[in-house]
């Protein structure tokens, strides 16, 4: 998909569990920590080994960002200055930027089979390898194949980042801390974009390649002294090993008894409730669900995101902005960092709703400011050589709203739509559903701008961001503080009583809190 981040954002709510520890002297001694949730709510144990390995998991989201942002800074050394020795055409390198998406698509189902079958660590330590076989590919590559080829395998690696990084994360925090570190992954993409803008206005294409190129070995160094997910041994009956996770995670004073419990009754009542895939989706609610789910990730890549991210060099330079705007990128960048970390505070006090309402509007207003500045230039480009800055604006502004809505929240609606015992089969269609889109939208951009010129392509983006603010208005419905049950029973059509006492959610299969893409 693309930026992962922009695609694949992720905030994974803070999730109510029913688990317990028993305090000693240490344990006291230990709660004037901040990395200390005080044993009144239901909690012992450690933070700061779980903030490490969050962060540890989180290098692969640097990697995968690193990967999606890549394209900006190459675009004119590789097809215009002809770097690489060989030519490489604006139509080859819109495969060269794109086709990474159909890797990341590709993995989608795959890595779930591979994190019940060796681990979630394993998954991810096994993904290094595509990731710098991508980068080797690129770094020497002696034609556009290669180039193709190298890119592939990056979306084979950061596409499957973008599910197990998650993943991972969610099984090792408690509750108080799951929803921070959730959104260490769209965070790290984000910088992992910002780093790329950064690098490439320095360096050339190969120097920047193998910059990125370490950046999975770091992690796979760093990443293999973590330790597995307790939830993957408890799943394999493998208590003891799950009991020396929790203690590394928790700290060597933790009772993990209590938690390794609540993970056997969550483990079993996953089991107990799967159901087969056809059977769900004769389920209104689950029908209802995935047709939000598909809707919002359509909306989310249609309205020109990819574009936006990948070409922001080329649209800047279109702008006429040349050499005084070449930090343009990087303040791009740095945008979309702020505004991710805006979002993750906002997201559970605003609602899903509002943010997705005013991110698309003024997606929407974005694209109409960069098509009015296009058409203007069209007709008589003296017109606008004093407004460059516009469509510097205009795209700040874009990845500004997007950052803070559209990126992330389709992604932790998926998460909150589907029931428990769907979640499995449907979160992975719903992640290549928008990787595949994130290729279309990659690939034909040049096209598009050929064939209707950049004034005609903001102008289709901003029209389906207005029907995406439609969409959003007239079909989703609001998540924010209702249950699983409650948002199971409005999705098969029941009515909530307004008096009806919101309390805390039941506990969740977080497992499955999660994005199967990172646009």
């Amino acid at each position: 998909m693309a930026a992962q981040d922009e695609r694949e954002p992720l905030i994974t709510p803070a999730l109510p569990a029913n688990r317990s520890g028993y305090g000693t002297v240490e344990d006291a001694r230990d709660a004037m920590s901040k990395f200390v949730v005080n044993n009144v709510a239901g909690e012992s144990g450690r933070k700061l080994p779980q903030y490490i390995a969050g962060l540890a998991a989180s290098g692969g989201a640097l990697a995968a960002g690193t990967f999606l942002g890549w394209t900006a800074p190459t675009d004119k050394p590789l097809t215009v200055e002809g770097e690489y020795g060989f030519p490489v055409s604006d139509e080859q390198f819109s495969w060269v930027g794109s086709i990474s998406n159909l890797g990341a698509a590709l993995m989608c189902f795959p890595i779930g089979y591979m994190m019940k079958l060796i681990g979630r660590k394993w998954s991810m330590l096994a993904m290094v390898l595509p990731l710098v076989l991508g980068w080797l590919l690129i770094i020497f590559a002696e034609n556009v194949a290669m180039l193709m080829v190298g890119r592939f395998f990056l979306g084979v690696g950061g596409g499957a980042f973008c599910v197990a990084a998650p993943t991972y994360t969610a099984e090792i925090a408690q509750p108080s801390i799951r929803g921070t570190l959730g959104t260490f992954f769209q965070l790290m993409v984000t910088v992992g974009i910002l780093f790329v803008y950064a690098v490439g206005a320095g360096v050339d294409v190969q120097v920047l390649s193998i910059i990125c190129g370490v950046i999975p070995l770091v992690f796979g160094a760093i990443f293999f002294f973590m330790p597995e997910s307790p939830y993957y041994f408890v799943e394999k009956g493998r208590y003891s090993e799950a009991a020396s996770s929790l203690k590394w995670l928790r700290g060597a004073q933790y009772d993990e008894n209590a938690e390794i419990e609540d993970l056997k009754q969550a483990d079993e009542k996953v089991k107990a409730e799967a159901i087969p895939m056809l059977v769900a989706f004769r389920q209104k609610a689950t029908v209802r669900a995935l047709a939000i789910s598909l809707g919002l990730m359509f909306f989310q890549q249609l309205s020109g995101i990819n574009a936006v991210i990948f070409y922001n060099s080329a649209i800047f330079a279109s702008a006429n902005g040349g050499k005084e705007m070449s930090s343009a990128s990087i303040i791009v960048g740095g945008i979309q960092v702020v505004a991710t970390l805006l979002a993750s505070v906002v997201v559970d006090k605003v609602g899903r709703r509002i943010l997705l309402l005013v991110s698309d509007l003024m997606m929407a207003v974005s694209t109409i400011l960069l098509a009015v500045y296009f058409q203007l230039k069209q007709d008589d480009p003296a017109k606008v050589d004093d407004l460059s800055w516009l469509a510097v604006l205009a795209v700040c502004l874009f990845i500004a709203m997007f950052s803070i809505g559209y990126g992330p929240v389709p992604w932790l609606m998926v998460g909150e739509l589907f029931a428990n015992n769907v979640k499995a089969f449907a979160s992975p269609v719903a992640g290549v559903f928008n990787w595949l889109l994130a290729f279309l939208v990659t690939k034909v951009f040049t096209n598009l701008k050929d064939a209707m010129g950049e004034a005609g392509v903001f102008w289709l983006f901003s029209g389906i961001s207005l029907l995406g603010t439609v969409f959003v208005f007239l079909v989703v419905p609001e998540t924010k503080g209702k249950s699983l049950n409650d948002i199971q029973r409005l999705l098969a059509g029941e009515k909530l009583n307004a008096d009806e006492p919101v309390g805390l959610p039941e506990p969740r299969d977080e497992r499955d809190e999660r994005p199967a893409q990172v646009a």
